[in-house]
């Protein structure tokens, strides 16, 4: 036995060179059979083609059923547009809501890469699903005769939706297990969304819904297969055990030793003594001054010094522990600040959509799909990361002194504020359509109004203008300010701003419709939106988020970064 554990020692000393003389990753990451990697064989741009081409591919049949699903609501299951609106919403949100469950897999149990493949294999169900809903005659509504449109069927709801929820679940395991190139992993997006939001919108708009929602589900497939093509490249982080079960711990344990004092000297809070953080996969990470309250939680007491007994984490946890929850408290106000941005962002494939369909969707013999206009948001993004990366950035690096141009967070307040732009830049297209529908005499007709659809291309490009800023930004931030062996759960938390965005993209339009309607009056959104003022509820979203914005601009200017050994 001697001899094992001095050959397992010499080995452990031998990773400690390698990784000190950074031929190894030395940040947690093995290779598919668990073994440390090295850098130059793995991971950055080796393994980054196989990732991008999963990830394009697979918003690709993301966006093939977001960006056109409000027209099939109205069109195909005959609802209303409030009703239609809150559907996408709600759909979308809990879209962005299961990359908790993946989170959590992921970190926990199963680790990113058999997390990646289990839910990708529900999204392409769900994907097949949809497809044969739209497909197979027994489960497509029923077309409208003349002004008479039946609803849907309980059955053909229940397939639909049944197909719907499942890709929402699939998506959850995908999205918080995605890490780093967030230009370039954004700019592969948006190739996949441009796609969509052209050639496949259509598709289903021209050649039918079936075909339309089928091309989607092939690109899945194929995500699949890029996927599993780079297995050999890749980086694994092993599992770290339930992050939220250690933030329970540094509670517990907190409250336990709610009555002693925390030592001056932070050095007698209780630590591993070797190299390695006692949590698998993860760095150490520094004692902060902040939340003292929680470093009881690392108080060794006499009763532990006695016996020598530091193994209960309920009762005694690590510095590092500790500073997991401490980020985490830190990063929420941060967070929260995401929500308004993504309800201004769920318009895209809602309101903008039905706002272009009362308008001259025409140029000259072609007719443009409503939903295609949010294709000038993607071009915008495909134009802003290479313009942002290239010049942007090497300009500002001269002013700032920083390595990318701008910190995450200024990134993050500069989209916010091209959010107010998105939203006035909307409400003025509005103002100007309902001025031309009263001039006309169009108001009480459901017709739309001879004013070009293109008009709403200001819109959409300053949206993507924000999003490249604030999305890409906060992917950037939740990354780089995550615990190593948090990071798809931190991930998942940043996507779940987006998730929130869209309940409340719905719970405002709840609360539109409610007062707007009462007394029998026509309200703000109607059916037919020249009666209506949709004007108003796009004024209201920039004023709240231009409070937003302050709010943010407060709480990053008092953010303190994380920092690990």
């Amino acid at each position: 036995m001697g001899s094992v554990e001095e050959e397992r020692s010499l080995l452990e000393a031998e990773l400690d060179r390698a990784e000190n003389s950074g031929l190894y990753t030395g940040d947690g990451s093995v290779d598919f059979n668990g073994n440390p990697v090295l850098k130059q064989n793995t991971g950055n741009w080796k393994a980054c083609p196989f990732i991008l081409g999963n990830e394009c591919c697979e918003r690709l049949a993301y966006y093939g059923i977001a960006t056109n699903l409000v027209s099939y609501l109205t069109k195909k299951l005959h609802e209303g547009n409030a009703s239609a609106a809150r559907n996408v919403t709600t759909w979308q949100g809990t879209c962005y809501v299961t990359p908790l469950i993946g989170a959590v897999l992921a970190d926990a149990y199963w680790g990113r890469y058999w997390t990646i493949a289990a839910f990708s294999t529900i999204y392409f169900i769900g994907m097949c699903t949809l497809t044969l809903s739209a497909s197979i005659p027994a489960l497509k509504p029923a077309e409208c005769v003349g002004s008479i449109c039946p609803s849907a069927t309980p059955a053909q709801y229940v397939v639909f939706f049944f197909g719907l929820y499942l890709i929402a679940l699939g998506t959850g395991g995908i999205k918080p297990c995605k890490g780093s190139f967030f230009n370039w992993f954004y700019f592969s997006i948006n190739i996949g969304a441009l796609i969509s939001s052209s050639l496949i919108v259509w598709i289903q708009d021209n050649a039918g819904w079936g075909l339309g929602f089928g091309i989607p589900a092939l690109f899945m497939g194929l995500a699949i297969g890029s996927f599993f093509s780079g297995t050999s490249l890749y980086r694994f982080q092993r599992p770290g055990g339930s992050p939220i079960t250690r933030m329970c711990q540094v509670l517990v344990a907190a409250f336990h030793n709610r009555n002693l004092k925390v030592p001056e000297d932070s050095s007698l809070l209780y630590e591993t003594g070797d190299n390695h953080s006692a949590i698998e996969g993860s760095r150490k990470l520094e004692h902060s001054e902040e939340l003292k309250c929680l470093d009881k939680a690392a108080i060794v007491t006499d009763a532990e010094t006695k016996s020598g007994d530091f193994s209960n984490p309920w009762r005694l946890c690590t510095v590092t522990q500790v500073e997991e929850l401490k980020i985490l408290i830190r990063m929420f106000p941060i967070w929260a600040t995401g929500i308004v941005f993504s309800a201004v962002y769920a318009q895209m494939s809602t309101m903008f959509v039905e706002q272009g369909m009362m308008m001259d969707t025409k140029i000259g013999s072609f007719t443009i799909p409503p939903a295609s206009l949010s294709s000038f948001d993607v071009i915008s993004v495909i134009f802003w990361v290479p313009i942002y990366d290239k010049i942007i950035v090497p300009i500002a690096r001269k002013f700032t002194r920083k390595e990318r141009g701008f910190s995450e967070l200024q990134r993050m307040g500069i989209g916010l504020f091209i959010s107010v732009l998105c939203m006035s830049a909307a409400a003025l297209v509005e103002i100007k359509r309902l001025q031309l529908a009263k001039e006309l005499d169009l108001v009480d007709k459901q017709v739309a109004v001879p004013i070009n659809i293109l008009w709403q291309i200001p819109q959409y490009f300053l949206l993507g203008a924000a999003e490249v800023c604030t999305f890409i930004g906060q992917l950037e931030f939740f990354y780089d300010q995550s615990p190593d062996a948090m990071r798809s759960l931190c991930s998942a938390l940043s996507l779940l701003t987006t998730s929130l965005g869209n309940y409340l993209s719905s719970f405002i339009l709840t609360l539109v419709i409610y007062f707007t309607t009462k007394g029998g009056q026509i309200g703000w959104i109607p059916d037919n939106l020249n009666e209506g003022h949709l004007d108003y509820f796009f004024w209201l979203l920039a004023g709240l988020s231009f409070l937003n914005m302050l709010i943010y601009t407060l709480c990053a200017a008092k953010y303190k970064q994380k920092k690990a050994s």
